[in-house]
């Protein structure tokens, strides 16, 4: 399994799951692959379609639609992240946008980002159950 492979040395890379039906969360994710190129190259990060693999995250107890409601990532330590902290956690890692990480992950701030992130992504969820992007 893709999320279970370790570098040599040891270190995970931060492994991030999305439903790639979701015409949103593709194009999103496309474009922060896009500036996350070299850390892509370098293994640090990777990109994974949840279609593919749809159990890959059976074992933190997070279904297929779980996954494709809110994004899924494993990070360097194997700890599974939901939502918000996934957007933050790519956000730290992209030339340019670690300051939208630092400002949106700030205390007090977190809650209302993890609170906006996750009313975006329960009515896009519901947008593409009713387009049949299964």
């Amino acid at each position: 399994m893709a999320s279970e492979i370790v570098k040599a040395g040891g270190a995970r890379p931060l492994t991030v799951w999305y439903n790639t039906r979701c015409p949103v969360c593709d194009a999103g994710i496309r474009h922060q692959r896009n500036r996350l190129v070299e850390a892509v190259k370098a293994g640090r990060i990777e990109f994974l379609d949840i279609n593919l693999e749809p159990d890959a995250l059976v074992r933190f107890g997070a279904s297929l639609d779980d996954i494709r409601r809110r994004l899924h990532a494993t990070d360097e330590e194997g700890r599974l992240l939901v939502g918000a902290d996934v957007a933050l956690a790519i956000w730290r890692r992209t030339p340019g946008q670690a300051w939208i990480a630092g400002l949106l992950g700030a205390p007090g701030i977190h809650t209302l980002t993890c609170f906006a992130y996750d009313r975006f992504a329960d009515l896009l969820f519901a947008w593409n159950k009713r387009h049949g992007r299964w």
